[in-house]
């Protein structure tokens, strides 16, 4: 697992993958793909996919870009790919895949690299298809969940019911110990755990959907 922050969205980007082969999974490739590139060279990175959170142009700007260098399949949750053809013209603040690279996955799906395999879990809420990685005890959230926060649901396809059930019935459900890598550096701090989310984060301590909506919208 090796977090990186580009962009100016504080975006985080992540290599997840087998330490011994080198064989990787870059997650939400955007911004700096050259310093990506850069940085797998140095480290002998052997980039055989991409895992994409979400569909915002903020985590898949920089999809184009790195195809020029890897010929590798892009996962992309079959909602989010369906929603985002739905609107057409109207997704500006979405980006959009290539069809001969497009990998669509469903959830429970299971990816393997190297000996590692990488769960994917359906998170809708924020987008229809978001969905969150979670590798070993690590969970990669996207625009999921936050250290001390949670992502928007005002947005095209965002639901504040769908992500509550997201966050409660899913995520929360993990065991406590799992460390949390988000989707952006919205607090300062890199990672978190579950156990300290539960404890702290005020999406996570509502006692009710109600609570939770009062507090999104």
């Amino acid at each position: 697992m090796k977090q990186i922050e580009v962009g100016p969205m504080a975006n985080f980007v992540y290599f997840v993958g087998d330490s011994v082969t080198k064989e990787v999974l870059l997650v939400d490739p955007a911004w700096q793909i050259d310093t990506l590139m850069k940085i797998a060279a140095k480290e002998e990175l052997k980039i055989s996919g991409a895992l994409i959170t979400h569909a915002h142009f903020d985590h898949c700007n920089g999809v184009e870009e790195l195809l020029n260098h890897k010929n590798i399949p892009i996962y992309v949750q079959e909602e989010e790919v369906n929603f985002v053809r739905s609107l057409g013209k109207a997704a500006s603040i979405f980006g959009d895949f290539p069809e001969e690279h497009l990998k669509r996955v469903h959830p429970g799906d299971k990816i393997t690299v190297g000996s590692v395999e990488v769960t994917l879990i359906h998170t809708p809420g924020h987008t229809p298809g978001s969905q969150c990685f979670l590798i070993k005890n690590n969970l990669v959230s996207g625009d999921t969940l936050f250290i001390r926060g949670c992502g928007r649901s005002d947005l095209p396809g965002g639901n504040p019911e769908t992500l509550y059930n997201s966050l409660t019935q899913k995520l929360a459900k993990l065991p406590e110990s799992t460390i949390l890598f988000p989707g952006h550096n919205y607090s300062g701090s890199a990672s978190s755990t579950l156990q300290e989310e539960k404890e702290k984060n005020p999406y996570l301590l509502c006692s009710s959907l109600d609570v939770f909506l009062s507090l999104v919208r």
